[in-house]
């Protein structure tokens, strides 16, 4: 099985890393139940708090892509808007 490893980076507005890592937080439970969810795991830089990672390990692409459908992110996407500064998701192959 080749899985889908992603890597999501946040940055948050510089007002709002308390907000949003909460908002973040609130993900992982639900994600983690998710079909095809290998992993699902967030990180905060220790330099810059206003950055934060998703690592990802997904069974396959169409289980990510049900994710980023789901309601759940819906939400983050609304609660959050106007508050992240950056977001991009960077789909990767598990090579070894």
């Amino acid at each position: 099985m080749t899985k889908l490893t992603v890597v999501a980076n946040i940055i948050a507005n510089k007002d709002s890393i308390d907000f949003v890592k909460a908002e973040l937080i609130k993900l992982i439970e639900v994600t983690r139940a998710e079909a095809g969810c290998i992993s699902y795991d967030l990180h905060q830089d220790n330099e810059n708090p206003a950055h934060f990672v998703f690592y990802e390990n997904w069974q396959s692409r169409e289980h990510l892509q049900a994710h980023l459908a789901n309601s759940h992110i819906a939400n983050y996407v609304a609660a959050t808007e106007g508050q992240v500064e950056l977001f991009t998701i960077n789909e990767m192959t598990h090579i070894a």
